[in-house]
C-alpha cells in the first residue's frame, strides 16, 4: 500500500521547514570565518559564514552587532536556522563573539578606534573617585575568587562601609546585559552609591571579552556615578577600563584605590601630628614674644606721651602765670575800667586800691 505523499503549498512547507528547524535547532552556535560582510540602511546586517568546505548566509540587526567584525575574522555565532520566504537558507543571528586571540584583538581594536575618535576614553570626562567612601556599589560575581578578594581587602583596610553588591555574570552570552542593568539600577537609585566598583578575576581573552561589548562601554562612560574597574590581571586591558574613570590593574588593586589602609592613616595622622605640635608650641612661643614686644612698645609709647603732655601742661601753666592780672598790677600797673569821655567816671584798680575818678580831660595820643 503506497503512502500518499504530504501536499503543502509553499508558504505552507516553509512554515513548516521553520516549525521542525526550532524544535530541532532553537539556538546553535557555529564556527566560521566571515565574509561578504555589509550593512544596510544602518540596521540589517548581512554576512556570510564559511570555511574550507561550505558557507552559509547570516542575517542579524544593526543594535545586536555588540562587538565589530570586518571578512576574514574568525567568529562565534549564536542562531537559528531559518528558510526564508524565498526559500533562502540562512543563519538568524542572535549574539556573536571574535574567536581566537587574534581575532578578539582584531575586534578590539576596531572597536577602540571607534570609541577614541567619539571621546569616550578622553581624559578630561575622568573623574576622581571620593577620597573616603562611606557607600560603594559593587558589581561583579559573588561566587568569583576577585570578588572575594575585593571585599576582604576593602574591609581589613578599612571597615564600616556600607557596600551594595549586584551578582551578575561576569563572562559569557548575557553577561555584558547583566552588568548593564546593574550599572542602571544603582544610576535610578534614590540614595546612590558614591562610586561603582566592577571587578572581576583574570581569564582568558574570550572570557574577558565581555568588558569589550560595545554596549557595557557606553554604559559606564555616561554613569552618573563614577566608575572603578578591576578587571583580570594587570597586563589585562578591556574598553571598560578605557570608559572607566579610575582603572585599577586587579580586583585587589581596586580595593586598596578604593580606600585607605586605616592603619596607615593613623600612622600618617600621628606623624603629622608630631611634627605640627612642635610648630605649634613653637609658633604659640614666638607669637607670645611678639606680644610681649609689642606691650613693651604700647608701653614706652604711652610713657613718651605722657611726658609730652607733661611738658606742654607745664608751659600751658607758666603763661598763666605770666597773664595773671595781679602779677601786672604787682609791677606798678593799674586797670582802668569805665568810658573815657570827659565828664564820666571811671574805676581805677590798683595792686592795693580802687579809685573812682572824674574824666576831665581827654587827647588824642
Amino acid at each position: 500500500m503506497e503512502t500518499a505523499n504530504l501536499r503543502l503549498q509553499v508558504s505552507e512547507f516553509i512554515a513548516l521547514t521553520n516549525q521542525t528547524l526550532e524544535y530541532a535547532y532553537p539556538s546553535i552556535e557555529i564556527e566560521g570565518e566571515v565574509s561578504s560582510f555589509k550593512v544596510n540602511q544602518n540596521k540589517y546586517v548581512f554576512f556570510d559564514l564559511k570555511d574550507d568546505n561550505a558557507s552559509v548566509g547570516c542575517f542579524m540587526t544593526v543594535w545586536q552587532l555588540r562587538t565589530p567584525i570586518e571578512d576574514g575574522m574568525k567568529i562565534i555565532v549564536t542562531a537559528t536556522p531559518k528558510l526564508t520566504n524565498w526559500g533562502k537558507f540562512s543563519l538568524t543571528v542572535r549574539a556573536l563573539r571574535p574567536s581566537g586571540e587574534g581575532n578578539i584583538k582584531k575586534s578590539f581594536e576596531l572597536l577602540k578606534a571607534k570609541l577614541e575618535k567619539e571621546g569616550l576614553f578622553s581624559i578630561e570626562r575622568k573623574r576622581p573617585l571620593p577620597s573616603l567612601p562611606t557607600h560603594v556599589g559593587v558589581i561583579s560575581s559573588t561566587q568569583a575568587a576577585g570578588y572575594a578578594d575585593f571585599i576582604k581587602i576593602v574591609n581589613d583596610r578599612f571597615g564600616g562601609i556600607d557596600i551594595d553588591v549586584a551578582h551578575v555574570q561576569v563572562q559569557g552570552e548575557g553577561a555584558a546585559d547583566q552588568i548593564i542593568k546593574a550599572i542602571r539600577y544603582f544610576n535610578m537609585t534614590e540614595k546612590m552609591p558614591e562610586v561603582l566598583v566592577l571587578v572581576r578575576g583574570g581569564g582568558s581573552a574570550e572570557d574577558l571579552a565581555t568588558f569589550n561589548d560595545e554596549q557595557l562601554v557606553r554604559e559606564i562612560a555616561a554613569s552618573r556615578i563614577p566608575v572603578l574597574t578591576g578587571i583580570g590581571h594587570e597586563v589585562d586591558e578591556s574598553l571598560s577600563d578605557l570608559a572607566a574613570d579610575v582603572r585599577a590593574a586587579t580586583p585587589s588593586n581596586a580595593a586598596q584605590v578604593l580606600v585607605p589602609d586605616r592603619r596607615e592613616l593613623i600612622a600618617q595622622v600621628r606623624g603629622t601630628m608630631s611634627l605640627l605640635v612642635p610648630r605649634m608650641l613653637q609658633h604659640i612661643a614666638d607669637t607670645r614674644s611678639e606680644i610681649v614686644s609689642l606691650g613693651d612698645k604700647m608701653e614706652d609709647r604711652i610713657a613718651k606721651r605722657f611726658d609730652a603732655h607733661d611738658s606742654e601742661l607745664a608751659t600751658l601753666q607758666r603763661v598763666l602765670v605770666e597773664l595773671d592780672p595781679n602779677k601786672v598790677l604787682a609791677r606798678g600797673y593799674a586797670i582802668v575800667r569805665g568810658e573815657a569821655v570827659v565828664g564820666s567816671e571811671i574805676e581805677v584798680e590798683k595792686l592795693n586800691a580802687l579809685i573812682r575818678a572824674e574824666v576831665k580831660h581827654v587827647s588824642k595820643k
